[in-house]
């Protein structure tokens, strides 16, 4: 399990092949890309800033992916978050998770996607033509965070 705070870019394709060919028994191969949108709440933005508590941040994104790794059969799952001032349609976050099934990878990544939305300590400022505006939890987050309470009852 592999988790990453970067401010650099990276490659999708070389870290879901570096997952993928790791085990010869991996049958499924999940994941998800987050992407700075041009468009928020209405407004046009033209690029974020995302801050974070170095240290507290990765511990945070290793206990989501634990809490996984403890609730499905998966192999391997990797977190690539960016920080720092990222451009409309710039890669923030990849998800990878890898498993003998689908069903299994899927939740998994879902799970850890919902999970780093709501509990993961990241800050975002959108710069927009109005000024700077931080953003705001969105009740959809947390209201597909509970789901997964729900599923472990």
């Amino acid at each position: 399990m592999t988790v990453r705070v970067q401010t650099e870019d990276f490659d999708t394709g070389a870290e879901i092949a570096r997952l993928r060919l790791a085990r010869p028994d991996t049958g499924a191969v999940v994941s998800f890309i987050g992407q700075v949108r041009d468009l928020n709440d209405g407004s046009r933005v033209s690029a974020m800033t995302l801050e974070h508590y170095p240290g507290m941040t990765e511990r945070a994104l290793e206990a989501i992916v634990a809490q996984a790794k403890s609730r499905w059969n998966i192999f391997d799952a990797l977190v690539i978050h960016r920080v720092g001032v990222l451009q409309a349609r710039d890669q923030i976050v990849l998800v990878v998770v890898t498993g003998a099934h689908r069903g299994e990878a899927f939740s998994a990544c879902e799970f850890i996607m919902d999970y780093l939305k709501t509990e993961a300590p990241f800050w975002k400022k959108e710069q927009t033509a109005e000024g700077e505006r931080w953003v705001d939890a969105r009740t959809s987050d947390e209201e597909a965070k509970l789901r997964w309470k729900e599923d472990a009852a």
